[in-house]
C-alpha cells in the first residue's frame, strides 16, 4: 500500500474510450478497453506497450521490472541494455554489432527458485 492512500505515478480512467480509440486497444463491440499497459518515457515516446484480452491479466512485477529497465537504460543515455529478466543490480549489457547473434554467449539470466 502506498503511504497516503495516493499513487506516486499518472494512472487514469478512459470510460468514453476515447484514449483507448487513439491507442487501438477499444473493443467497439463490447463497448470497453481491453487491457492495455503502455509505458511512455518523459519525451512522450512509447517504450513498452502489452494488450491482453481479459481472461488474463497483467504481471505488475514484470511491469515495474520494465520501468526500472528503462529508467536505467536512460540513465546511461543508450550505452547499457537490460536483457531478458534484468533486475538492478545485475549485469547489463554494452549494446553494439560485437554483441548481434552473441547475447547468449555473455548473458546468463539469474537462476529462479
Amino acid at each position: 500500500m502506498v503511504e497516503g492512500g495516493t499513487i506516486p505515478y499518472p494512472i487514469l480512467s478512459d470510460a468514453g474510450g476515447n484514449l483507448g480509440r487513439i491507442y487501438g486497444v477499444y473493443d467497439e463491440n463490447a463497448g470497453i478497453n481491453v487491457r492495455g499497459r503502455f509505458l511512455i518515457d518523459p519525451d512522450g515516446v512509447i517504450q513498452a506497450m502489452e494488450i491482453m484480452t481479459p481472461p488474463v491479466g497483467r504481471n505488475v512485477v514484470e511491469t515495474v521490472r520494465q520501468v526500472k529497465a528503462f529508467q536505467h537504460v536512460r540513465a546511461t543515455k543508450g550505452g547499457e541494455a537490460c536483457p531478458a529478466e534484468w533486475q538492478p543490480g545485475t549485469m547489463t549489457l554494452k549494446p553494439g554489432p560485437d554483441l548481434v547473434g552473441k547475447v547468449w554467449k555473455v548473458w546468463k539470466p539469474p537462476k529462479v527458485g
